[in-house]
């Protein structure tokens, strides 16, 4: 097992605002759901991928993270099994320990914002 790696890498934009909470011991913990675009010759849509951050990490998701924002997750898988109506169920979630946010400071739609215009003096004819 010492030359098995257990990494996964994701770049989507949040579904909704990120759910954090505290554990009694004052452990932060964030959960946050990434819509992962992809595309091939004859179709395209997204995969919704389940993130869970502890520590500082999670703090800082949780105060700069909205529904929207374009983040870069790097993590590891895990699978959890629970019983829900007498029938074993299994989720599949990444344990993140890097988080980049993508967005530019202070914008977290995926729309481009207008740049402000501003007339300057120069001649629109410009030859290059």
């Amino acid at each position: 097992m010492a030359n098995d790696l257990n990494l996964c890498q994701f770049i989507g934009r949040l579904g909704a605002d990120p759910e954090t909470r505290f554990t009694p011991s004052g452990l932060a913990v964030c959960n946050i759901r990434i819509a992962c675009g992809w595309k091939s010759k004859d179709k395209e849509g997204a995969e919704w991928v389940s993130v869970t951050a502890f520590g500082k990490l999670a703090e800082i998701m949780g105060q700069y993270l909205q529904k929207g924002s374009q983040v870069y997750i790097a993590g590891r898988m895990t699978t959890e099994q629970y019983e829900k109506d007498g029938v074993k169920k299994y989720s599949t979630k990444i344990v993140a320990d890097q988080m980049q946010m993508l967005d530019s400071r202070g914008s977290s739609n995926s729309a481009p914002s207008a740049a402000p215009t501003q007339d300057d003096g120069f001649d629109d004819d410009i030859p290059f």
